[in-house]
């Protein structure tokens, strides 16, 4: 690598760009790069610990030893830290605290991160379902599609459930905050620690300035599940932490941080910090040996190309990350990657994925090995459910799926009794521009899958980060490929993810799937 030609800037070069910088609506890993500069939370992970933590905005971690927490695990006391200034230069107090939180429950977007901290606190998954059950309607049964009440005895009956569960649960008590949990639930302080955006900490009263919920019991339904752009944090940042937003160039894919000359704690070294989608490898690769980058995202089949460059740093280590293709077994009849939406050998109809064979066929056309070994240059391996090795409950004895194009022609010969085979189908696949490991993913199983039959089309496309985020979040993708990282090392946090109703990925799989796992998953899953 070239000498450095800016020492105090700090040059990331990754691929995407953010989905959006509202913390409590953020659930990936760009958009997660930025806010954890900006903002900061109560408590951090101990160096490279999964299980110790350390103060952060809160003075204390609170333990059973120090006596902050209590009520056998179902109360946490946080003293908060006075001196902290927001970017803006007011006061962190325990009530921004009380809001932060608060606010991302009521909010609790959909597909979005908001469900851990209701399970923790209420013992359900979603805004939606707790307020039915305690009020004993649905939410669609309250609200018109324009979001206004159908009945306005019903206004009354929400400010009573806001006051009654939500305030209750969260208090400031003097300088401390306190949550009390309806049970215990020991990921409780996993949740709430650095890297987790839907856990930082807002300010208070520019949050309210700017259009966010205003604090009141009377109308808060009004902030809820709000569109992504619709939200006055789509694109702006105000948090304690050591970097300041000061740009974000959506053209470029480019954010721009500057250091916070008033942080409370140790000041960062470099003055600017840039994290810069690139999605061309070449680009970020010639950068980088230029000296014009710092740091760079490297697909692991291009590893080779960098280890001998001069005074480049290679940090490698294990993280709990799963790669999953997933099938929707009902597409949004809006979707337009359907077309006609019929098995006529133009397209696919919405629920193609629902029969079986269908989706045992894409799993046995599927080379696992050359991927693993050419694509992923090994540092990968299969796994046969969504756990991965060293959490409780991994089974390697588990069966699973292996490279077969006979049995693949054969499921796909019973696939709509025959109708898929003597049809033939159009289907897309779409991929995040950037992402070269989705991409030959997606390119071999088009191979495989168009060898079969030649009246079988599958057209790969590329789309940015946040439009694929979109997409498959929205329910209009008939299949996509999408990593998870752990939320915190939990075995729950896989498990209900992608196979319960309410998980991120269950309901993004389509309302067929998510009344399959209604009748066969969802218990299972909660009396685990």
């Amino acid at each position: 690598m070239a000498e450095v030609k800016n020492p105090d800037t700090y040059i990331y070069l990754s691929i995407g760009e953010p989905d959006t910088l509202d913390p409590h609506y953020a659930y990936d890993t760009a958009s997660g790069e930025v806010i954890n500069f900006v903002y900061e939370n109560l408590i951090a992970y101990k160096g490279e610990s999964i299980t110790e933590f350390v103060p952060r905005l809160a003075t204390e971690v609170p333990s059973v030893e120090n006596g902050l927490i209590k009520d056998d695990g179902k109360t946490y006391v946080f003293p908060i830290r006075k001196g902290v200034t927001f970017h803006n230069g007011n006061d962190l107090t325990p009530e921004d605290v009380e809001y932060s939180f608060e606010r991302g429950i009521l909010f609790d977007p959909y597909a979005g991160p908001m469900w851990m901290l209701i399970e923790a606190l209420f013992n359900y998954q979603t805004l939606e379902d707790f307020v039915a059950d305690k009020l004993g309607v649905a939410w669609s049964d309250m609200f018109n599609e324009d979001g206004t009440l159908k009945d306005p005895a019903h206004e009354q009956k929400l400010i009573d459930f806001y006051n009654q569960y939500i305030d209750p649960a969260i208090e400031v008590e003097e300088d401390n905050v306190v949550f009390h949990l309806v049970r215990p639930f020991a990921p409780f302080l996993s949740i709430l620690a650095q890297n987790s955006s839907w856990s930082a900490i807002l300010d208070k009263e520019t949050c309210i300035e700017l259009g966010l919920w205003n604090g009141k019991p009377e109308g808060w339904w009004k902030y809820h599940n709000l569109k992504k752009e619709e939200s006055p944090l789509y694109e702006k940042a105000i948090g304690t932490g050591p970097f300041m937003l000061t740009e974000w160039d959506r053209t470029q894919q480019k954010v721009t941080l500057v250091r916070n000359e008033n942080y409370w704690g140790e000041k960062p070294k470099i003055a600017k910090a840039i994290i810069w989608g690139i999605d061309e490898w070449s680009t970020r690769r010639a950068m980088l040996e230029a000296g014009d980058a710092d740091q760079i995202y490297t697909p692991l089949q291009y590893l080779e190309q960098v280890k001998g460059m001069e005074n480049v740093v290679i940090r490698e280590g294990a993280r709990l990350t799963i790669t999953t293709m997933h099938f929707n077994w009902s597409v949004v009849p809006e979707s337009k990657y359907l077309g006609s939406g019929k098995l006529d050998g133009e397209v696919i109809p919405p629920d193609f994925f629902i029969d079986i064979h269908v989706r045992r066929a894409f799993f046995y056309a599927f080379d696992y090995e050359t991927f693993i070994n050419e694509v992923l240059n090994g540092y990968g391996y299969r796994i046969p459910s969504v756990l991965p090795r060293g959490l409780l409950g991994y089974n390697e004895d588990l069966p699973m799926y292996q490279f077969d194009l006979e049995k693949a022609k054969e499921e796909l010969q019973k696939a709509w009794n025959g109708e898929v085979w003597e049809k033939g189908f159009k289907l897309t696949l779409l991929y995040n521009t950037g992402n070269e490991a989705r991409q030959t993913a997606c390119e071999m199983l088009k191979e495989n899958i168009e060898s079969l039959n030649p009246k079988f089309k599958i057209e790969v496309q590329g789309v940015q980060w946040p439009t694929y985020l979109d997409a498959y979040r929205s329910g209009q993708l008939p299949a996509f490929v999408i990593g998870w990282l752990a939320d915190y090392p939990d075995p729950h946090n896989f498990i209900f993810t992608y196979y319960h109703s309410n998980g991120v990925y269950g309901t993004t799989q389509g309302k067929n799937f998510i009344e399959f796992a209604k009748q066969n998953l969802n218990q299972l899953i909660e009396e685990a």
